[in-house]
């Protein structure tokens, strides 16, 4: 509405007018300054759970749960996946009300790169308030971060990171803990499902040359040598511009089927490669390619392959029904790659925090705790061995039909042992 002439007239509204302009414009300013910090903090109890103050509600300390993963970039589905099962165990246990602290998380993006890997890593290691890390979530990220966590002497557990070298000793990677089988169950897994069901008599196997598809491809070739399987082998580096090479190879080889041991992201046009050059052969790849993303970015390329994982399928097992409509209400799709496994790691470090009561949580005492903690998960139980290694071998695998992926099961019930 505007205002009536008169008021605009006269020496009293000039003055009157820049009395306002005075006093406004220091108000407007502080009130800038005060929604720019209320925003900072806004997008921190977002992405991260909250500050880490160490005083939380009323009497009780606050503790902090980190998680590392690559959550933007290449391949980042994978991290989201992780990041949004243990993000709803933290909230859930919150939300219970019966801890004797108040539990924050916080994320850090590593991008799943190496190099910025060891950055990610100091984030988390900076904030004393810290007391176990969930992840790193990839092999060549973890293996970078962790002589720095060791030192830190604080915890990571990883949903996915499955290079088996990360346990060797030599390493020294006194503070990780790996949740997960790693490929050396995968990897014979794939083989044997290959010699024993599908009765390959050869078999091309193609890695990255990360440090999870080297080690995959790896295990897969020693495991199809031991069954009898001819192997033929080369390696493509990630973010390769052209898969149409190497697909000719693989056609021209005379394999009757192809692994492939490398991410979703370079999975996708290596696969649309494979159908224009008319290789016809099962067509295999790890946890590193399970997901959506594989499907929707390689279209009708993507159907008829196999897709392993240590992982189960939490929108078909009855273990994980109650989770699955809890995640899918939080996070408005359905649970993906791993995203169970992160819900029942981020509950086990909460039960291994738990038992400190009211008491200061230390980093040393969390890493020790967790070492020997058992804990009986949705989808498996957890435990591990001295190493760091979990205690389990078992491995599972999909397909794809009509542009979804489908769960098969067990490879070990499916092949007869």
């Amino acid at each position: 509405m505007r205002a009536p002439n008169f008021f605009y007239k006269g020496l009293g509204f000039a003055v009157l007018k820049r009395r306002v302009i005075k006093i406004a414009l220091p108000i407007a300013a502080a009130a800038l300054v005060l929604s720019a910090c209320g925003s900072d903090d806004d997008d921190d109890k977002k992405k991260d759970g909250g500050s880490s103050a160490p005083a939380g509600g009323g009497n009780k300390p606050t503790w902090t749960i980190g998680f590392q993963a690559g959550l933007s970039g290449e391949n980042a589905q994978l991290g989201i996946n992780e990041e949004n099962g243990a993000r709803l165990a933290v909230e859930q246990a919150n939300a219970k009300g019966d801890l004797p602290f108040t539990l924050k998380f916080k994320t850090s993006d590593d991008e799943a790169s190496e190099t910025k890997s060891v950055s990610a890593a100091q984030k988390l290691i900076d904030d004393s308030n810290v007391v176990a890390v969930i992840g790193p979530a990839f092999s060549g990220p973890t293996k970078a971060a962790s002589p720095n966590y060791a030192k830190a002497k604080l915890a990571t557990v990883s949903p996915s990171a499955t290079n088996p070298s990360l346990t060797s000793a030599g390493n020294n990677f006194t503070a990780f803990l790996r949740g997960t089988p790693n490929d050396n169950a995968q990897g014979s897994g794939m083989a044997k499902y290959l010699s024993k069901k599908l009765q390959a008599k050869k078999v091309f196997v193609v890695d990255d040359k990360t440090e999870y598809g080297v080690g995959l491809s790896k295990v897969a070739k020693d495991e199809l040598t031991k069954a009898g399987v001819q192997v033929v082998s080369d390696s493509v580096p990630k973010a390769t511009p052209d898969y149409g090479p190497i697909s000719t190879k693989i056609k021209n080889s005379g394999a009757d089927a192809m692994i492939y041991a490398g991410y979703y992201q370079d999975g996708a046009p290596f696969a649309k490669k494979l159908k224009e050059a008319g290789f016809t052969g099962p067509k295999f790849s790890g946890d590193g390619t399970n997901d959506s993303q594989f499907v929707s970015l390689a279209g009708d390329a993507s159907n008829d392959w196999y897709l392993t994982c240590p992982c189960s399928d939490a929108n078909v097992e009855a273990a994980t029904k109650q989770f699955t409509e809890d995640y899918k209400k939080r996070f408005n799709t359905n649970p993906s790659t791993y995203s169970a496994e992160s819900f029942d790691i981020a509950n086990l470090v909460v039960e291994q925090m738990k038992s400190f009561g009211a008491d200061k949580i230390t980093r040393e005492a969390m890493l020790t705790k967790l070492k020997s903690a058992s804990y009986k998960g949705l989808t498996k139980s957890f435990k591990f061995q001295p190493n760091g290694e979990f205690d389990g071998a078992t491995t599972f695998i999909y397909q794809v039909k009509g542009g979804k992926i489908g769960y098969m099961g067990d490879i070990d019930q499916l092949v007869g042992g």
